[in-house]
């Protein structure tokens, strides 16, 4: 499987930097059951990056739709990483056709 690492620049949005749990462990693959914070940049790299390779894309488009999908269109009652992660593996498959 393709290492597929985003970085802040390949981002559309700006995010929040929490310094503060920035070195604590971040979403690394399932089960993960941790909060996700939709707003920390910390937290947003490592699972638009473990979200690319489940899709096996690495554009930019495909990028962008999926933060616009985590920013609009997630329900705000998904909030462990584990759910986040399926909730966008699973919209993005739809919205490709697969």
């Amino acid at each position: 499987m393709p290492v597929i690492k985003v970085k802040a620049s390949d981002l559309y949005y700006k995010y929040h930097k929490n310094t503060v749990n920035r070195s604590a462990p971040k979403f690394a693959g399932k089960p993960d059951n941790a909060l996700f914070d939709r707003d920390d940049i910390y937290e947003i790299l490592p699972m638009f990056s473990a979200v690319m390779v489940e899709l096996e894309r690495d554009d930019q488009q495909t990028l962008h739709r999926m933060e616009e999908l985590m920013i609009r269109d997630m329900p705000s009652f998904i909030a462990t990483r584990e759910e986040v992660f399926d909730f966008l593996v699973n919209c993005m498959k739809e919205i490709q056709g697969r």
